[in-house]
């Protein structure tokens, strides 16, 4: 009896030990800037926008974490990506069907450029080559009556635009 309650508690604690380190090891931090997907259609085009969405954190955003007149990944961490499965026009240019890598240039101006670009291999946005452009477009930002926080992607049936801090990149799509 006493031979089987020792057995018990000694079970019991393992158990317990294991359980607590399984535990343990799932309460990993959530990423300063987590993983995010944008996918909406645009007349018969379906866009997924893949990304990784930052918090302004109460920095100063456009000059001066995202330095004005500069490629910018259009996100966090790694390289914002943009795919269509149809042929689209942009801002009234055509965009073949395909996976682009996506940037942008901000400028103080308040027309930015935005860019897609062949070279999907890369999600390293420091090793951008202007050379493997597919697209660029002009954009006139508009500003946002309350704060974004987060970085997020927003598609609708006329495009779809980044949207952070007090700014937004709308690109017109058909």
């Amino acid at each position: 009896m006493m031979r089987t309650t020792i057995k018990s508690i000694a079970t019991l604690l393992f158990v317990a030990t294991i359980s607590l380190n399984a535990v343990a090891q799932d309460t990993k931090p959530a990423p300063a800037s987590p993983p995010a997907t944008a996918t909406g259609k645009v007349g018969a085009a379906t866009l997924t926008i893949n990304y990784s969405s930052p918090a302004v954190k109460g920095r100063a955003i456009w000059g001066g974490l995202e330095k004005y007149d500069k490629v910018w990944r259009a996100g966090a961490n790694k390289t914002t990506t943009f795919e269509t499965d149809k042929d689209i026009t942009v801002q009234g240019k055509k965009l073949p069907a395909g996976k682009y890598n996506f940037f942008l240039i901000p400028k103080e101006s308040g027309t930015w450029t935005a860019i897609f670009n062949n070279e999907v291999t890369n999600t390293n946005p420091f090793n951008y080559k202007e050379a493997e452009d597919q697209l660029r477009v002009d954009v006139k930002i508009k500003a946002l009556k309350e704060n974004q926080e987060r970085l997020v992607y927003k598609i609708d049936n006329k495009g779809f635009a980044l949207e952070w801090e007090k700014v937004s990149v709308p690109l017109a799509v058909k």
